[in-house]
């Protein structure tokens, strides 16, 4: 049997409508088919591949690191070199307090160990999230969902979660001293690129502050230059009290982590202890691969290019079809005029050769997140594959 066969065969399917792109190999800006079609990649595995693919350093600190040791003990019992230069690095550079980092494997886990930190810390047990968010998959992170129709079959959720609307500043007084906290996104992503209006997210914090609520920023798909900034909350001019970070952490490694101010991270270790334990959270090849990564984002011009990139796109990027784009940074979301041009849309430019994706939430746009190191050419080519589409598109259907 073919691979392809296999895969479908025994491989579990998230959805029915899996692209099956048969991968080859991956460098740079490109990933490669079997077939030997080379695809431009505008998605970055969903905000991940921020250096694009195989980057040297970070492939060369995977193969050292795998080659000096592999995981030796359960996450905090053992001094591994790779959390501890991490963690270290990472706070300096945040410089804002938040000064203790507790590795995990994946973003959906950091929000776990968050949610669990909060009601611990406070005693509280509501949460807040918004409406049209997404956290992840695990139980606790689908009861953040506000929407029944992906949440409903796996009901009951874990109880005390409400929603508050993203930018409706009036509902901010849902905030109650009975809440533990408010989980957010700086940029709302599976929405379809909504930021912040209006000091929104200094507002927010301010009621947490008045309230004793933490305020958590999920900036999983914000984080690592994404939004021009480090971190998106920097762009913004607002300090969370905890911080949750992944997907682009690990260089393609995966990786997560929640950071937070010693004091508060603490609760985790006593009454009881091992409040949140994990067996593969920061693993040292993993560590090592984000290490590198944070060096190389944070030792290059890649973050501070992406205004200039993202001002070009939006600039190439006008058509009759296209009625909005949405952006923070290298994360844009491009609103067509009808839901029913999405899919044919999609499918045309990613048989042309450039990758691009939906969004969870809204059904009239399509994601552009390429990786930091794309460069003008590559952003030129890639928008005309779109509007050359997009034009494909419009005579099929007689648009006038």
């Amino acid at each position: 049997m073919s691979i392809r066969k296999l895969y479908l065969e025994h491989v579990a399917q998230t959805s029915e409508m899996s692209m099956c792109l048969e991968v080859s190999h991956a460098e740079g800006m490109y990933i490669y088919g079997t077939d030997g079609k080379k695809y431009l990649d505008f998605n970055s595995g969903i905000s991940v591949s921020s250096l694009g693919h195989c980057h040297p350093d970070v492939v060369a600190a995977v193969r050292k690191q795998a080659s000096t040791y592999m995981h030796t003990m359960v996450y905090g019992e053992h001094i591994q070199a790779p959390q501890v230069e991490y963690a270290a690095l990472l706070t300096k550079i945040l410089d804002n307090g938040l000064t203790s980092v507790y590795f995990v494997n994946s973003g959906t886990e950091a929000v776990e160990a968050a949610l669990k930190l909060s009601r611990k810390y406070t005693g509280r047990h509501e949460i807040l999230s918004c409406s049209r968010a997404y956290h992840g998959s695990t139980l606790g992170a689908e009861s953040l969902r506000s929407d029944y129709e992906f949440t409903r079959n796996f009901m009951p959720s874990i109880p005390g979660v409400r929603h508050i609307d993203f930018n409706n500043e009036k509902q901010l007084s849902k905030i109650t001293k009975k809440t533990a906290c408010v989980i957010l996104e700086p940029v709302q992503a599976e929405a379809g690129i909504i930021p912040p209006e209006h000091d929104y997210l200094k507002k927010l914090k301010q009621r947490c502050t008045e309230t004793g609520t933490l305020m958590i920023l999920d900036e999983i798909q914000t984080g690592f230059g994404r939004t021009g900034y480090i971190f998106a909350h920097q762009k913004y001019n607002v300090v969370p009290d905890i911080l949750l970070i992944a997907k682009a952490m690990g260089g393609g490694m995966p990786i997560g982590a929640m950071v937070a101010k010693k004091e508060v991270m603490l609760h985790l270790a006593k009454d009881p202890s091992l409040g949140h334990i994990t067996t593969f959270g920061g693993h040292p090849v993993n560590a090592a691969a984000a290490l590198a990564t944070l060096k190389v984002l944070t030792g290059t011009d890649y973050i501070s290019q992406v205004s200039s990139k993202e001002s070009l796109i939006k600039r190439l990027l006008v058509h009759p079809l296209i009625r909005e784009v949405r952006s923070s940074g290298l994360m844009l979301g491009v609103e067509l005029t009808s839901p029913d041009l999405l899919t044919p849309m999609i499918d045309k430019v990613i048989s042309a050769g450039v990758l691009i994706d939906y969004f969870l939430f809204h059904n009239a746009s399509f994601r552009i997140s390429p990786p930091l190191i794309i460069n003008e050419d590559q952003i030129k080519y890639g928008v005309s594959v779109i509007l050359t589409a997009l034009d494909g598109l419009k005579n099929e259907k007689n648009i006038v």
